[in-house]
C-alpha cells in the first residue's frame, strides 16, 4: 500500500477539528531497518465527531493517534488543530487528552481525588476542581463512589473515572487507545453506548482506534479503514459497509462474497456487469469511478436471498451446510465453479427451514445488493 494516501474523504460541511496532512512516519529498528508505519497520511475530522480509526494490528492507527497526542513526531507532513500546526508541540502544550488501554489510575486515590488530579497538575483553585470533580461525576453517574479508591471499584468503573479524569480540563479533543479491550463482552456493549453519550452531552471530538468493526460501526460519526499505513477509505458507517470501495474492506468489515465479473455499461452510481455463472445484475459503483472490463464484486449475505427454484436464480449450487445461529440462519453454498458463497436468512419462528446439505439450491442477488470494488 506504499504510495500516495488513497479514499480520503476532505470534509466541506462542518469545521474541522484536527487535519493530519502528508504525515509520514519511520521507525528505525536493529540494524537501522527502517518501517514506514504512516505513509503520506491526509484525514480531516469535524469538531463535535465521533471518528473512529479502524484496521488490524500494526495498520498505524495507534501510531497516528500517538502522532496527534504529541507521544510521537512525525519524520514529514503536518497536523492542524483549528488550523494551526501543532505537529511539534509537546503534549502538554496541546488542548487534547488520552485514555489508554490501561486506565493508570492511582490506586491509593479516591474516584474523586483521581478525577482532580490533573486539574491539580493545572494549578486550578481547589473551589473549581471541587465543582469541576463534581459535575464529572454526575457525568459518568458516579456520585456514590466518590470516596471509594479505584482499588475497590469493576473494571468499567475504572474506565468511566479514566474517561472523567481525561474529560475534567475539557478538552478539545479526546483520543482513546482500545479502552474498551480489557472488559468482557457485555460490559463492552454497555460502554459503547456509554462513550457515545458522553461524546454527545460534552460536545468534544472523540478520535477512538480499534481493531473491532462491530465497535467502529456502532458507536462512530464516521470510520477512518486503514491497512499498511494508509487510510483506504473513509465514511459513514453505512457507507463503508454498504459501499466499499476497495476488497479489503469489504472484507474487513463483516463478512462478504466475491464474485468475478465483466462491465457491460455504467451510469450514474450503478454499473450493469455479467456474472462468472452468465447472469447479468446492476451493481453499485465506488465514488467517481468507470471501471469497465473485469471487476470484483461484492456481495454481503445478508443482502443475498434464497430463490425458490435453481432455474430462475442468480447462481446456482448446492447446499453445503445450514448452520444455526438463533437471530439467522447461514447457508453454505459451494457454486458451479467450485467457490463457496453465504446467505445469511434471518429465521423466523413460525416456519421450519427445511434445508438439507446436499440440496441443490439457488441465490437470488437483486439489482443494487452488488458493489463493484476498485481492487
Amino acid at each position: 500500500m506504499a504510495g500516495a494516501n488513497r479514499g480520503i474523504t476532505d470534509l466541506t460541511a462542518g469545521k474541522i477539528a484536527i487535519k493530519a496532512r502528508g504525515i509520514t512516519k519511520v521507525f528505525h529498528g536493529a540494524g537501522n531497518a527502517a518501517f514506514k508505519a504512516l505513509d503520506r497520511v491526509s484525514v480531516s475530522i469535524r469538531e463535535n465527531e465521533f471518528f473512529t480509526l479502524l484496521g488490524p494490528s500494526g495498520c498505524g492507527k495507534t501510531t497516528l493517534l500517538r502522532l496527534i497526542a504529541g507521544f510521537e513526531y512525525p519524520d514529514e507532513g503536518e497536523i492542524l488543530l483549528d488550523g494551526k500546526d501543532i505537529a511539534l508541540l509537546t503534549p502538554h502544550q496541546r488542548p487534547v487528552n488520552t485514555v489508554f488501554q490501561s486506565y493508570a489510575l492511582f490506586p491509593h486515590m479516591t474516584v474523586g481525588e483521581n478525577i482532580g488530579f490533573g486539574l491539580e497538575m493545572l494549578g486550578k483553585p481547589r473551589r473549581e476542581i471541587a465543582a469541576r470533580v463534581d459535575e464529572m461525576l454526575r457525568l459518568v453517574r458516579m456520585e456514590a463512589l466518590k470516596d471509594r479508591r479505584t482499588s475497590q471499584i469493576s473494571g468499567g468503573q475504572q474506565q468511566r473515572v479514566a474517561l472523567a479524569r481525561a474529560l475534567a480540563p475539557q478538552p478539545k479533543v479526546l483520543l482513546l487507545d482500545e479502552p474498551l479491550s480489557a472488559l468482557d463482552y457485555k460490559l463492552r456493549k454497555e460502554m459503547q453506548v456509554e462513550l457515545k453519550r458522553l461524546q454527545h452531552e460534552t460536545g468534544i471530538t472523540f478520535i477512538f482506534v480499534t481493531h473491532d468493526q462491530e465497535e467502529a460501526l456502532t458507536m462512530s460519526d464516521r470510520i477512518a479503514v486503514m491497512s499498511g499505513g494508509s487510510i483506504l477509505q473513509v465514511g459513514t458507517p453505512r457507507e463503508i459497509y454498504d459501499s466499499p470501495d476497495k476488497r479489503f474492506v469489504a472484507d474487513f468489515i463483516g463478512e462478504a462474497n466475491f464474485l468475478p465479473a465483466t462491465v457491460l455499461s455504467a451510469s450514474g452510481d450503478a454499473a450493469k456487469v455479467a456474472l462468472g455463472a452468465g447472469a447479468e445484475i446492476v451493481a453499485g459503483l465506488p465514488h467517481g469511478e468507470r471501471p469497465d472490463g473485469k471487476v470484483t464484486v461484492m456481495v454481503r449475505p445478508e443482502h443475498a436471498e434464497i430463490a425458490s427454484g435453481t432455474s430462475g436464480a442468480t447462481l446456482a449450487g448446492t447446499l453445503e451446510s445450514a448452520v444455526y445461529l438463533g437471530t439467522d440462519t447461514h447457508l453454505n453454498v459451494r457454486l458451479g465453479d467450485g467457490s463457496s458463497f453465504v446467505v445469511r436468512r434471518q429465521n423466523d419462528r413460525c416456519t421450519e427451514a427445511g434445508f438439507v446439505p446436499g440440496m441443490p439450491i439457488g441465490v437470488l442477488i437483486r439489482d443494487g445488493a452488488a458493489q463493484v470494488l476498485k481492487y
